[in-house]
Parts: structure tokens; sequence; C-alpha cells
């Protein structure tokens, strides 16, 4: 069997099912596993163009990345992929001691020796653009496009907030101090001749950045990637651009349209600690669900408690309401100003959705709000692997899920980072594109 072009880890399952999502939609045979498969699952996915494994490393520790990231070194090494993609949130929010990038590029590079290393910076479809190493982005699915260390949200993120807005700079603080910058300017003149040494240049000190000014700019990065890759592994670390950038390459063409098709029974839907973006998708779908406001300390603190909300949301659920569980109203601080730390909160979040999803058989369609609650989530279910379904808006994919209990088995799920989605987002995981 010949082996996948690009093997990617996504940091966390948000982006790592966009990234699924992106593979498919452009005609790659993609699958997404949750966790590092293994060889009886390798072999029943069959043949892949685009190999995913989802993880949680942008919550993590670096000791934690560390112990995460070398099995998925050494697998990618085991499969002879071309393309070894490290995930990250196209804001790039991270930091030494959390989710760094700096680790997680180190640690993949001492799995795959002479790997050359390409940071690309920026995803025009989703309003994030990197100008002379400079990162910015769009405020939600329509806002105004901010400079990322004045981002309404990003430059206030609870965890991770960006006070830096040259990648250059950021990312040197996280280990990653000799990026050579590749401005779009140069991505913009076709007679420029330094595709054929450029990564030569860089060698021994460090790898290239790359700016995204627009379209164009990922069809030429895909090319010079591609290219090389020929001759040795190519480490990129990116959002889902990357594989963007080298689908053209990789696909005899886009795949047809997948429609959205209506939900045929009642929506679970599960929010973590609010973005103003998720704020406003929940403020809209309340005519469309039943929604159960919850105390995250109590979440987070008692079993008991998560017991009785899941049998809140279950009695729910089983009279045919679309039913929203969330840990935010609208309009009040975060759950960590309150003390509740976002990993406590998204791992009771998991618990919650697995007794759920246990008692309410007639839920077939769930959409998970926020970066860690989605993943701790989806971890805490005894699933093996995600494949796409459809598009349900920018940045936000709807997925089949793997599992070898019947129960779980071809259950569907939207995973919705803070940043993502349209305004509508709920009502068209419930109507469909006929929304």
């Amino acid at each position: 069997m010949a082996p996948p072009a690009i093997v990617y880890y996504g940091d966390d399952f948000t982006g790592a099912t966009d990234t699924l999502g992106t593979a498919a939609r452009a005609g790659l045979r993609a699958l997404l596993f949750l966790r590092l498969p293994s060889t009886a699952q390798l072999h029943a996915a069959g043949a892949l163009d685009c190999l995913g494994i989802a993880g949680a490393a942008r919550a993590m520790s670096p000791d934690e990345m560390r112990a995460e990231l070398a099995p998925v070194a050494a697998l990618f090494g085991r499969l002879g992929a071309r393309v070894l993609h490290y995930k990250v949130c196209s804001t790039f929010d991270s930091a030494p001691a959390v989710g760094s990038i700096g680790v997680a590029v180190d640690t993949l590079r001492r799995g795959v020796p002479g790997a050359q290393l390409a940071v690309i910076g920026g995803q025009p479809d989703l309003g994030r653009y990197c100008l002379f190493g400079n990162l910015f982005a769009r405020a939600g699915s329509e806002g105004e496009v901010y400079r990322i260390d004045r981002h309404p949200t990003m430059s206030r993120h609870p965890v991770t907030p960006m006070h830096e807005a040259d990648l250059r700079c950021h990312l040197a603080l996280q280990g990653l101090d000799a990026l050579q910058a590749v401005p779009w300017t140069w991505l913009a003149d076709a007679t420029d001749a330094r595709p054929a040494n450029l990564f030569d240049a860089a060698a021994g000190e460090g790898g290239v950045l790359f700016d995204v000014a627009d379209a164009a700019s990922l069809s030429r990065i895909g090319e010079l990637l591609w290219r090389t890759s020929a001759d040795a592994p190519v480490l990129a670390a990116g959002a889902s651009s990357v594989v963007q950038a080298l689908a053209p390459r990789i696909a005899s063409g886009p795949a047809p349209a997948r429609p959205l098709a209506p939900v045929t029974g009642p929506v679970f839907a599960l929010a973590g600690s609010l973005s103003p973006v998720t704020a406003a998708q929940v403020a809209q779908a309340q005519p469309l669900f039943e929604t159960l406001w919850i105390d995250p300390q109590r979440l987070c603190e008692s079993e008991a408690f998560v017991a009785d909300t899941a049998g809140r949301l279950v009695q729910s659920l089983q009279a045919g309401r679309h039913t929203l569980a969330c840990t935010v109203r609208p309009g009040q601080p975060p759950a960590g100003d309150a003390g509740v730390g976002g990993r406590d909160l998204a791992l009771a979040g998991g618990r919650l959705l697995r007794r759920v999803l246990d008692a309410a058989p007639q839920v077939r369609r769930v959409v998970v709000a926020g970066g860690d609650t989605s993943s701790h989530g989806v971890q805490a279910l005894d699933a093996w692997g995600l494949s796409y379904l459809a598009a349900v808006s920018p940045g936000v994919s709807l997925c089949r899920l793997h599992s070898d209990r019947p129960r779980l088995d071809g259950l569907e799920i939207a995973l919705k980072g803070g940043q993502m989605g349209a305004p509508d987002l709920f009502g068209r995981l419930v109507a469909g594109d006929g929304h």
C-alpha cells in the first residue's frame, strides 16, 4: 500500500476536523484518528492521501507535549509520508509553557532527521493573513481584521493571550529563534528564482516562515513544499492552509460538494467557556434550543452534579427538543475568572457528554463548541476515528464518528473552535443547507 502523502497532527480536535474537511473537499482520501492508530486500524483504513491524528497538545505543558508527539514522529517515519504537518490554530496562540509550537517542532524534528521546517503564517479563507511576518486575524466570520496583538479576543485569550504580532518574535520565545522570513512580495514575484535554494539557505538556521497574503501565495508555497518533499521530508507548522497549499499537487481535483442534510432527531450542543463569537451563536440559537445554563465550578467539583445535569439534559432530548448545555451565560465573565481551570472544565464537559450520549440514543447529531472542550469531550468517548461528511460553516466540519460501539458508530459530530462559525451555526446544524 502506498504511504499517505501527508500525515498531520492537530493540536486540538476542532482544528483537526477542520483540516480533515479541507483535505476531503480538495479531493484527498482522508481519515482522522482520535489517537495514535494501531496497525490493524491503519490496514482497515485502506489507502489514504492524508492521515490525521487528533490531539490536545495546545493545552499541554512541554513535558506532556514531548510524550504526546514523539510517537507521532515515529509513525511518520514508519509510514514514509512526504509531509508531516503540525496543525496549529490559525491565530498561533501558544506560549512557552502551554502548547509551545517550538517544543512541538523540536520533538517532531528529533524523530524525523533531515526534515526541512516551514511555518505557514496565514489562511485567507478564514481571514488570517501574514504580512512581513506579522499575523492579522478577522474577528468572527464577518468582522474587521486586526493585527493579532490588537485582536479583541485573541489579545485577551484566558490561557495564551497574543501580545506579539510578529510571528518570528512570538515563536522565538518558544525556541524557534532562527526562522528566515519569506515575504509576500517575493511570493507575488513569479520571476524570482529563489525556490530552488530557499531551504538550502535556511538549513541549520531553523527553517522558513512564509507570509500568506492570498490564495496565490498558498499556491506558490505548495509548489515549493511539494518539490522539496521529493528529496527530503518537510515538517510544516501552520493552519489548514498547509493542506490547502499541497492538495492540488496530490489530488486530481476537488471533490463534489456534499450538502449538509437537516437533522432527523434532537441535536445536543455543548458549549464551554464562551468566546464572543460562540456567545453570539448561542444567543441566536435560543429560539431553536432548550438551553440549560450550568455552574462551571460545580460541574468541575461534583460528579453528582455532573450526573444530575446529564439527567436533566437527557430528559429534554428524550422529549425531542434540541438541547444546549452552556457553562457561561452571554455577558458573564469567562469561567476562569471564577477560579475554574479551562482544562478542568473541559474534562468535566467530556464526562457530561459521555453520560448524555450513553443515555439518549435518539441523539444522532452533536456539536461541541470550544477547543479544549471539544478535545477532551471526544476523548471521553469510546471512539477511534472521524471521517468528513459536510461543511457547516468556514472552519467547521460535520463528521462521522467511528467506534466499535454500535451506539456511537455513525454519530454525526461538529467540533467548533471559539473563533469559528457563522452566527447561525446552531441553526444550520438543525435545518441543514436549507435553513
